[in-house]
């Protein structure tokens, strides 16, 4: 190998630690992370889990967190922390750039370094390495399958056999959307087949190469992982079938019964220019356009190409098919995106590659190092902004209907009160909304035991703390004849608001017990 390839991509992987791990529990959850972090917390608690075929996608993300919950010492989920559960996502986007030394010798020393530095930086994988849902396992999985099967074709053995069926298992229990990683792989695959000038000795090679053992011993290995995965360990057999019977809701959103419904350029607009108000340009244009180098290098004529050709081509039908496959779907959340732009990302490894081949004086290569390198500090200052001062700003392309920070001062005051109860644990707390829209507030007043949560306003609302989406003008201070008072208005998110209502004697002794403004948290 290079001198270069293993010290660039360790230099990566310290830069992408760098944008990825400072102040992981900063930004709060997004109701989706905190619906998953509930999960987890049944799982950590009671030892309890079971696949739901009609939402929350596959077990793999509750499982993965469990080492780190130990190494932790989380006693109960009351003790977990948004940075444990966030670092496990973490974790996988940084085994997403260590995986890339798997196709050194398909991209070339050159493009395996440059497509590991563009994955530290890339502003999208940083931002939802932060985030505790799915999609960065799945990326992670896909991207091993991926590498198990090159170094497969490179050298057959039942090490990259087994690897690849595990990969292919981990893809099927993480989310449902890895048939469309499948189907693309599958059509990059026969289309450079068909494409191979010997096509008649194609299928005497694959014999030569593939072996039936081979192939069952992945087979076998994928099944034995996704069954015991979605049986939680063979404690609920009928979740294999579940994990088929899914496809009849996924199918139903997908086809537009969901608020999730966006035109075919949304995922474009965010990755290649996103600017819908005054602030900062994001755009990961850079990648994009090397990228269309790299798939054009791989059809380009070239005796001693810098890279693997086959694998150039597979890379770049893949990355095209799965980007029209997302695009052409109704349903469309901004980390869907992620699959399609890690094939970028390698095809943009490739381009580097041949543009460095290309550029056949040493001042012309010089020009092209210290332009990747300009171009990387600039997405790594994307990055900074978009997981620092815009982490939940709407003007943050990757920001999608988050929460706000205004919610967490509303969760320190109402855990205020709760200290000035006397018994938090037992201080009742009616949470009242329209359509369960009340997320992330199940996760963060998970300690207060006596919380009730109800669709819109019962006969009887009033508890010591009652926290009432605005849209139902509630108004217990007037009804109560003052005897519950109205503590404020909290955004829940964008132009979504909650109010607070607490009995008048318990938020005197609140007051009471408050610390001076200046030594509050």
């Amino acid at each position: 190998m290079n001198r270069w390839l293993i010290p660039g991509l360790l230099i990566a992987l310290v830069l992408g630690a760098a944008l990825r791990a400072p102040r992981l529990d900063a930004r709060p959850m997004h109701t989706d992370e905190s619906v998953h972090a509930y999960k987890f917390a049944t799982l950590w608690d009671r030892g309890e889990y079971r696949y739901d075929p009609h939402e929350y996608h596959g077990p793999t993300l509750y499982y993965a967190t469990l080492p780190l919950a130990r190494l932790r010492g989380a006693e109960n989920s009351d003790h977990l922390s948004e940075a444990t559960l966030r670092a496990v996502p973490l974790l996988f986007g940084l085994g997403l750039i260590a995986l890339t030394v798997l196709f050194a010798d398909g991209l070339g020393r050159t493009g395996t370094v440059a497509a590991g530095l563009l994955s530290a930086v890339s502003p999208a994988l940083v931002f939802f390495s932060r985030y505790y849902i799915h999609e960065m396992l799945l990326v992670f999985f896909t991207a091993l399958l991926g590498a198990a099967l090159w170094r497969y074709s490179r050298r057959p053995g039942w090490g990259w056999a087994a690897l690849a069926g595990l990969a292919l298992g981990l893809m099927h229990a993480t989310k449902e959307t890895f048939v469309l990683n499948l189907a693309a792989l599958a059509v990059a695959g026969g289309v450079v087949g068909a494409m191979d000038p010997d096509r008649q000795g194609l299928w005497p090679k694959i014999r030569m190469h593939v072996r039936v053992g081979h192939v069952v011993t992945g087979a076998l290995v994928a099944l034995a992982v996704s069954a015991t995965l979605f049986t939680s360990f063979f404690q609920h057999p009928g979740g294999i079938l579940d994990s088929f019977r899914t496809y009849s809701p996924w199918l139903h959103r997908a086809g537009g019964a969901s608020p999730h419904i966006h035109p075919w350029t949304f995922y474009f607009e965010r990755l290649f220019w996103f600017r819908p108000a005054a602030g900062p340009v994001f755009s990961e244009l850079l990648i994009g356009g090397l990228a269309l180098v790299g798939a054009v290098a791989a059809w380009v004529p070239d005796p001693f190409p810098p890279f693997h050709r086959r694998l150039a081509r597979v890379l770049t039908v893949y990355t095209v098919v799965l980007t029209a496959l997302y695009t052409g779907i109704s349903y469309k959340t901004p980390w869907c995106a992620l699959g399609f732009l890690h094939g970028m990302i390698l095809l943009a490894g490739i381009g580097v590659a041949a543009l460095v081949r290309w550029a056949r004086f040493p001042a012309l290569r010089a020009v092209c190092f210290l332009g990747l390198l300009a171009g990387a500090a600039q997405l790594a200052v994307q990055a900074w902004r978009a997981t620092g001062p815009f982490d939940t700003d709407q003007r943050n392309p990757w920001v999608y209907a988050h929460t706000s920070k205004d919610l967490l001062r509303l969760v320190d005051r109402v855990l205020g009160i709760a200290r000035a109860h006397g018994d938090p644990a037992r201080m009742e707390v009616n949470v009242l909304a329209l359509g369960g829209d009340y997320w992330p507030l199940p996760w963060y007043l998970r300690r207060l035991k006596e919380t009730r949560w109800a669709d819109g306003i019962p006969a009887d609302p009033y508890a010591p703390v009652v926290i009432a989406s605005a849209r139902l003008h509630a108004a217990l201070d007037e009804k109560s004849d003052k005897r519950w008072i109205s503590a404020g208005y909290y955004e829940h998110r964008p132009r979504v608001f909650l109010e607070l209502f607490v009995e008048l004697e318990l938020w005197k002794r609140y007051l009471a017990n408050r610390p001076p403004p200046d030594e509050e948290e």
